[in-house]
């Protein structure tokens, strides 16, 4: 059986992070959210149990606090082309999505945010 369409989300990914163009923004860091897809290749056999037959998420997970210590970020976009660049680094992904928002920007909203997809070439 050949299995298509497989993937791995990590939702709703919660964390500080000095981001944003207006003085007021720079003053401390904002609560954003992280939404990433993980597209994984279409499975010719059947799923063996071993993580190595598949992408760690948690390798993902871990670098993420990293990758915004210590820094700012004038845009959300490039927040999240920085995160499709890890995201694409790692062995066994074809493709991934994420979706980067400030959920307290607004009152009236529930969030503002900006979303990127990328291929991976195999």
């Amino acid at each position: 059986m050949k299995i298509f369409n497989r993937s791995i989300r990590i939702r709703e990914y919660s964390l500080p992070v000095s981001i944003g163009f207006y003085e007021v923004e720079k003053q401390r860091p904002q609560r954003v959210l992280i939404d990433i897809d993980l597209r994984l290749a279409p499975l010719t056999q059947e799923m063996p149990d071993d993580v190595h037959a598949t992408v760690n998420y948690d390798l993902v997970h871990k670098a993420i606090p990293g990758l915004v210590a210590g820094r700012h970020f004038n845009l959300q976009e490039t927040l999240c082309h920085e995160l499709l660049a890890l995201c694409a680094s790692q062995h066994g992904v074809v493709g991934a999505r994420v979706w980067v928002r400030k959920p307290d920007i607004y009152t009236d909203c529930e969030s503002a945010g900006y979303e990127a997809e990328v291929e991976v070439a195999g």
